[in-house]
C-alpha cells in the first residue's frame, strides 16, 4: 500500500525536487547514507568516459552546488580542469530513489572554499595526500602510497603539513537533476533543469 508521503512525490514535481535536495544534504552529513559516496563520470582529454566513486562533502542548495575532496595530480583534475562537464550518479534502496545529476565543475585548489575543507577534514583524511607516488601511477608492488611508519597510524598536525600542496576539492554547479522512484505500483521519472535567466528550476514528468 503507498504512504501518503509516497503518493505526494507521485504527483507533485515541487516535492520531487525538495526530495531530491533532501536526499543529497543527507548524503553530504551522514556517512552511512548511500548517497554519501555517488559515482562522478568525466571525460578525458583523448574522450574517453571516466567514472569513479567519490565521497559528497558538501552541498549548498542555494547555489546549486555539490563539493568532493581530490588530489591535485589525479587524472580527473587534469580531465576538469577550470571548467568541464561532470555526471553524478546516485542511488538510495531505502527511499527508492535513483538520482542522476550534470552540471560543470571546476577545481579550486587555493581560496577560501579549498582552506576550509582542509581545515575541516580529518588528520586520517589528510594523510591520504601524502601518497607518494601520485594516485594512479604504476608501481612494482602493492603500496598504499604512504610511508610504512605512518601506515595504521594517526598522523600529528605537523605530519599532513605537506599534504597541503596535494590537496584540492571539485565543484560541480548542477545544471541539471534527473529523479527515478521506483515503486511496485508504477515508477515515476521527473527532469529538473536550471533556468539562469529565470533563476528557477523547470521540472518536467518523464515516463520511467
Amino acid at each position: 500500500m503507498t504512504s501518503a508521503k509516497e503518493e505526494s512525490f507521485l504527483n507533485d514535481l515541487n516535492l520531487t525536487l525538495e526530495e531530491a535536495w533532501n536526499l543529497l544534504l543527507q548524503g553530504a552529513k551522514d556517512r552511512h547514507s548511500p548517497l554519501h559516496t555517488p559515482t562522478i563520470g568525466t571525460v578525458t582529454a583523448e574522450g574517453i568516459p571516466s567514472q569513479r566513486i567519490m565521497v559528497l562533502r558538501d552541498v549548498d542548495r542555494d547555489n546549486h552546488r555539490l563539493r568532493f575532496n581530490t588530489d591535485v595530480r589525479v587524472s580527473k583534475v587534469a580531465d576538469i580542469g577550470e571548467s568541464a562537464p561532470v555526471s553524478i550518479l546516485g542511488y538510495h534502496p531505502a527511499a527508492k530513489v535513483q538520482l542522476r545529476l550534470t552540471g560543470i565543475g571546476h577545481i579550486q585548489q587555493q581560496g577560501p572554499i579549498a582552506e576550509q575543507a582542509w581545515n575541516e577534514a580529518s588528520l586520517y583524511g589528510k594523510r591520504c595526500y601524502l601518497a607518494d607516488p601520485a594516485p594512479g601511477q604504476a608501481v612494482t608492488v602493492p603500496t598504499s602510497g604512504l610511508d610504512p611508519a605512518m601506515e595504521g597510524q594517526k598522523p600529528t598536525a605537523e605530519q599532513v603539513i605537506p599534504a597541503r600542496d596535494n590537496f584540492s576539492v571539485l565543484m560541480v554547479d548542477v545544471e541539471k537533476i534527473e529523479w527515478l522512484y521506483l515503486a511496485h505500483t508504477g515508477h515515476r521519472r521527473a527532469s529538473f533543469i536550471w533556468d539562469k535567466e529565470a533563476i528557477r528550476w523547470d521540472g518536467q514528468w518523464l515516463v520511467p
